[in-house]
């Protein structure tokens, strides 16, 4: 008996989430397994129990779909090239232009049409060749006796595709015109493999997410062996290996310092947005930065155990727990489907038994399909979707799939990330208290001491003293102090900055300053002391503190969202202080705020949310990535990273939190013209399908119809393109 062990399978094949119904069902089937789950996104399934992997294969390819094992090296990159659903869309659309040529020409007053052989040329490859999909799904779908889209596709454009040849080829029809329907085959499967493009595109995207969190661990590392510095790469290192890490580079393990002094920007972890001060002792995590110190590490963790891997396993987890949404078209069509066929049948017989004129019946039932032929349906969505997501990207606002533009209506909490999503992301000195009034010099000093430092602090004092129209002071002989500050002088002047502890190590006394400074810790602001030498020793001369400021529009984004009655959360790995200040400045209720949190912290916060209703989260790091993807719908900001983006549904692709709102008004417009364009693709089949049955509705009228149909579609769903945001100032 196979010992119990959790078993990764490739699934291909799969259009829609019926398909995963019947994998899952296919494969707990099984004997010895526990519980199946199928992610339609990265077309993979998950096994837990004993069963073999050739039992399951052997499973899902009696269901009518294809497995392999999952291969267990990182994800491969993208293709190169023109993808086949690409090429095979263009194709649909190439062949099936001449054959809708006519018809749009038509009410211009050309009367034009291609002869019934190149109508026939033109068509047989878009139905057998690039339509042969929704022939191998519909089969699928009935050994599992049910109905799906493609069943739908497959019945109505062979029906069109079989009465044209029929009329072509037919001898009565020698000596005057044919009508051939070849066009309406044609361009339905063009339209259907539209949808079915968007739906490849968004699958692709989910591996992308994957695959830009493991692009952040470095493939080499310095390990440090007999005194020899030695690059390896990164699978060589081992538990208890040293490890040199040089400024700048990426840190390649999870280690405990052992030697160095540095600062770690460990956003992706805790999205705080200021570096984290290093020193012997501290623990560092594989993916952070290294700042402006060289370090030397000792491993404690690798592979699979790294904090990094630990992310990139909760991010696959989220996707996975999160279900498809049933297409509104699929279930209609379960139903509608053998209603079609039974109509198509009853009509054949009827009209064959009572007026045993067979020609005729066969006429009126192909009638019945014709007019039930799901160019509208097809259109339904996709025509929708379209406008709605192209107005939507004029206004920045990218939706990436089909499922975020659908459930994006119904978010009733919003989850903002804090740094970086409401507020700019960066430090800004906000505080600069001079000891005796000159704040002027002691800026300048300041500015002087951080000249040419890429430190975000450094960046915050030489902004400010340039908005100010302050120069910065003569300082030489900068030194940074790894780990604690800067210092420098200027003839027998000499003056050092940098945080508390490192000025009490001087025995500078702080005690003039402390009030200012508990105010500022309560602000959750980091600080930044200032004092100089003289030959009495060490003075203070003031202290700066730094915080990050809310973006502009985040209050307006929250007053918004409460507007449209939607709840506003803030989720931030910063310190409860800082949190529930930025929140007073935005307009959100302490109670609204949860500070100090990991990514397993946002993750699970969002999780219970979800158990409540429908929620969205909004987030620009790795550290929301798991968070993002969890959610009922992600919106990344488009200023942050890839990581973000990808495991998001919906990018803002400008820094502005506002767009949130607009996002979920788009959304409830787009989902509502979907609903209008079903009523419009039902209709004619509710008037056409009874007239075609009784013979009132030959097929060159359904074929019409079925065109009328299509331009309403259209016609309706470009509508939206008159949206726009609200006004924003």
């Amino acid at each position: 008996m196979p010992a119990e062990s959790a078993i990764h399978l490739n699934i291909s094949g799969m259009t829609c989430a019926s398909c995963v119904g019947r994998v899952e069902k296919a494969l707990r089937k099984v004997d010895g397994v526990q519980e199946a789950t199928v992610n339609l996104a990265t077309e993979t399934a998950a096994v837990q129990g004993s069963a073999t992997v050739q039992a399951l294969i052997a499973a899902v390819e009696r269901a009518g779909y294809h497995a392999s094992e999952e291969d267990a090296t990182p994800v491969a990159a993208p293709p190169t090239g023109m993808p086949r659903e690409t090429r095979h869309l263009l194709l649909a659309a190439l062949l099936s232009l001449p054959l809708l040529a006519p018809m749009l020409l038509m009410p211009v007053g050309v009367h034009w049409a291609l002869p019934g052989w190149a109508q026939w040329l033109l068509a047989t490859p878009v139905q057998f060749w690039l339509g042969a999909r929704f022939y191998r799904a519909g089969v699928a779908a009935l050994r599992a006796r049910s109905g799906n889209m493609d069943q739908l596709v497959a019945l109505g454009t062979s029906a069109a595709y079989g009465l044209s040849l029929f009329n072509w080829l037919a001898p009565s029809q020698a000596q005057h015109a044919a009508p051939l329907y070849f066009e309406s085959s044609s361009v339905v499967i063009t339209l259907i493999l539209l949808g079915k493009w968007l739906e490849a595109r968004a699958k692709r995207q989910a591996t992308d997410a994957i695959r830009a969190l493991q692009a952040l661990r470095p493939l080499t590392a310095r390990v440090l062996r007999s005194g020899i510095e030695t690059s390896v790469p990164i699978a060589e290192v081992s538990v208890d290996d040293e490890v040199i890490v040089l400024p700048g580079e990426r840190i390649p393990v999870d280690g405990q310092i052992l030697d160095g002094r540095s600062h770690s920007d460990e956003s992706l972890l805790s999205g705080e947005s200021l570096p984290v001060p290093k020193a012997p002792g501290d623990r560092v995590t594989g993916g952070a930065v290294n700042g402006e110190g060289r370090l030397r590490i000792r491993t404690v963790a690798i592979g699979a155990e790294s904090a990094l891997a630990r992310i990139v396993r909760l991010v696959e987890d989220a996707q996975a727990q999160k279900a498809p949404i049933q297409r509104i078209v699929d279930k209609v069509s379960a139903v509608f489907v053998p209603v079609v066929i039974a109509i198509a049948g009853v009509t054949l017989l009827a009209w064959g038994l009572a007026a045993g004129n067979w020609p005729q019946a066969l006429l009126n039932a192909v009638a019945v399909l014709v007019i039930a032929c799901p160019c509208a349906l097809g259109l339904a969505t996709p025509a929708a979707v379209m406008a709605g997501t192209g107005v939507a990207a004029r206004a920045g606002i990218l939706i990436k799939d089909v499922e975020a533009l659908e459930t994006t209506r119904q978010l009733r909490t919003v989850a903002f990330d804090k740094t970086g999503t409401l507020t700019i992301g960066k430090p800004t000195l906000v505080r600069l208290h001079a000891l005796d009034g000159d704040g002027t010099t002691l800026l300048a000093l300041a500015a002087g001491l951080q000249q040419g430092s890429e430190h975000p602090l450094a960046k915050a004092v030489l902004d400010a003293a340039h908005e100010r129209g302050i120069a910065a002071a003569d300082i030489t002989a900068i030194t940074a102090v790894a780990g604690r500050g800067v210092q420098g002088g200027r003839g027998d002047a000499r003056w050092v900055l940098g945080h508390a502890r490192w000025l009490g190590e001087l025995g500078v006394d702080l005690t003039s300053a402390q009030i200012l400074a508990n105010e500022a810790s309560n602000a959750g602001q980091t600080q930044s002391w200032l004092a100089g030498h003289t030959e009495q020793g060490w003075h203070l001369q003031g202290l700066l503190a730094f915080g990050d400021t809310p973006r502009p529009q985040s209050a307006q984004a929250v007053a918004t969202l409460r507007a449209m009655g939607i709840r506003s959360l803030m989720l931030s790995g910063d310190n409860r202080a800082a949190a529930r200040a930025v929140a007073a400045e935005i307009g959100l209720a302490q109670d609204d705020v949860r500070a100090e949190l990991l990514p397993d912290d946002k993750l699970r916060v969002i999780r219970e949310l979800a158990e409540q209703g429908p929620v969205g989260m909004v987030g620009d790091g790795l550290n929301d990535a798991p968070a993002l993807a969890a959610a009922t719908v992600g919106f990344a900001m488009g200023n942050g990273t890839d990581v973000a983006m990808h495991a998001a549904g919906i990018t803002l692709m400008r820094p502005d939190p506002r767009l949130v709102a607009a996002a979920i008004d788009i959304s409830r417009r787009t989902v509502r013209k979907i609903h209008q364009n079903l009523f419009w693709a039902f209709i004619y089949n509710l008037i056409g399908i009874p007239l075609a049955a009784l013979g009132m509705l030959d097929p060159m009228l359904a074929g019409a119809a079925m065109a009328l149909s299509s331009v309403s579609v259209v016609s309706n769903a470009l509508l939206l393109r008159r949206w726009a945001p609200q006004a924003q100032d």
